[in-house]
């Protein structure tokens, strides 16, 4: 797959998540992201790219379970001449999700949220892209629980949520942590609403 995102040129085999409305909508949040920025699950990097772009003084990685994604966002990052955009391969179950990084001004990641059994999974890493399990948080809710430690004071989190799986649910554990949060990009569809949750650290909890 061979498309053109504002401006920027993106090549995608076959093996690595095509981008659809929940990517698109992650990259236009993402764009809006300063500083050091980190995203999780960066598949073709469509969002890492856009931000980098956007914001040359910005600093942004990818991390990806796949071996294809990352080299995919690597090789499309070299494609668009994009300098400050730099990806690793760390394995999202295999190995911390975080290990060997520090902390970011903001996380950018589109989670794996459809609910999925057992008989519906995909053959192949394209698998990780979409199994949600069978509620749509299997990996959500592990990386809400950790992703704080790695937000520099004031950071941002820009999420994707689903209908699907409960973003009731997200905003609970969000709060809990003292994180505001709002929604900065929506879009219904027939059998669900996709929006980006823009969550950041209240720094007086009593507000």
């Amino acid at each position: 797959m061979d498309f053109v995102f504002e401006g920027l040129s993106f090549s995608i085999p076959d093996d690595v998540y095509q981008p659809s409305e929940d990517s698109f909508m992650l990259a236009k949040a993402a764009s809006k992201a300063k500083g050091d920025v980190l995203e999780v699950g960066c598949g073709s990097g469509i969002a890492s790219l856009a931000c980098a772009s956007a914001n040359p003084k910005n600093n942004v990685f990818g991390i990806d379970i796949s071996d294809s994604a990352v080299k995919c966002a690597r090789e499309n990052a070299k494609k668009n001449n994009i300098a400050n955009a730099r990806f690793d391969n760390r394995d999202f179950f295999k190995t911390d999700i975080f290990g060997g990084l520090n902390s970011f001004d903001s996380i950018l990641f589109n989670p794996p949220y459809l609910p999925t059994e057992y008989n519906e999974k995909l053959e192949g890493p394209l698998n990780f892209a979409f199994d949600g399990g069978k509620d749509g948080r299997k990996i959500l809710d592990p990386f809400l629980a950790r992703f704080d430690r790695f937000l520099k004071p004031g950071g941002s989190l820009f999420l994707v949520q689903s209908t699907l799986n409960n973003p009731k649910k997200t905003e609970k554990k969000l709060k809990a942590l003292s994180y505001k949060t709002k929604t900065v990009e929506k879009e219904d569809f027939f059998f669900e609403s996709v929006f980006i949750i823009k969550a950041t650290k209240n720094t007086n909890p009593h507000i």
